[in-house]
């Protein structure tokens, strides 16, 4: 207790704890908002034959594309025993969201694709996008703490869920593009911002339960401290790869007897040898071949 003391003295002294309450505070509409869109669709755009769909099919493409900027929302919803389709009731965030995806699709020269894959501008998307998945987290477990007041698991689920997004609904939206890839599950296989939602989850599950001893304001900046500057580094590098990636290596070898089986591969850069050995599509633009020349596996919802 004395030690939680001394923490929020410290805190008060930088005067950081009102810095991270007027951040924790600060609306998310429309502009961080507008910015998760923006790279969630992007992420879409990435998927194999996404542009095609988007062209045979619009009304599929704009489904998945809801998927993307929702699927966190609607999968909440039905675990809390809400309607699936209660958050659509937003016009205006259902408004921009099909906006920002009708631009990235079908903008003419593909001029708002090139400005917000542009990677210094992508950079401070993907940081914005990050300040709005930590305050899901957040929102989530403060949700379901309200529904069971005990019940830390259901705590730790509906956080994580909110944190996902689309990525553990994935199967699912590929259906909606004409793919079936099981084995592209996100919990056989968690990608870092499933790992890191997992862990946000829990950690603001024992600030509810007041086992941590900081504020849920000083969480939230520095959660999304840590997401957003993990995440800029990874999109800097087009690395896939986790920071936890060794600790749980271990982690599960001591626990579980798992091979320590650290793997690099997707640490790596994506080369272009497997966009190459496909053929490419006289319908996809320069953009979007070089994109998928940096990306030897497509990125997962994130």
């Amino acid at each position: 207790m004395r030690k939680g003391q001394n923490i929020m003295e410290v805190l008060d002294v930088l005067n950081l704890g009102e810095i991270a309450h007027y951040f924790s505070k600060m609306a998310m509409f429309p502009v961080f908002d507008v910015a998760y869109y923006i790279v969630s669709i992007l992420y879409l755009k990435y998927e194999p034959g996404a542009v095609e769909v988007s062209r045979k099919s619009p009304v599929a493409s704009w489904l998945c594309a809801m998927l993307y900027c929702f699927g966190s929302y609607i999968l909440a919803d039905i675990m809390l025993g809400v309607s699936p389709i209660d958050y659509f009731h937003n016009n205006s965030h259902i408004l921009l969201a099909s906006v920002v995806w009708y631009l990235i699709f079908f903008c003419p020269l593909n001029l708002f694709y090139k400005c917000v894959a542009f990677l210094p501008v992508k950079l401070v998307l993907v940081a914005m996008k990050e300040v709005v998945r930590t305050r899901k987290i957040a929102a989530g477990v403060h949700h379901a703490q309200h529904a069971y007041h005990h019940g830390w698991l259901i705590m730790v689920i509906t956080g994580y869920v909110k944190g996902s997004g689309v990525a553990l609904m994935s199967n699912f939206e590929q259906l909606l593009r004409g793919v079936w890839k099981p084995e592209t599950n996100e919990v056989l296989k968690m990608s870092f911002p499933t790992k890191a939602s997992l862990y946000g989850a829990i950690l603001f599950t024992l600030q509810e339960a007041h086992l941590l001893p900081v504020s849920k304001s000083t969480l939230i900046c520095l959660f999304t401290l840590f997401m957003a500057t993990t995440k800029v580094f990874m999109t800097a590098r087009h690395s896939h790869g986790s920071p936890f990636a060794l600790i749980e290596s271990w982690l599960c070898h001591l626990l579980f007897g798992s091979p320590l089986d650290i793997e690099d591969a997707h640490d790596h850069h994506h080369s272009a040898p497997a966009a190459a050995s496909a053929p490419l599509s006289p319908a996809k633009t320069k953009e979007e071949l070089s994109e998928g020349t940096r990306k030897r596996k497509p990125k997962k919802a994130e």
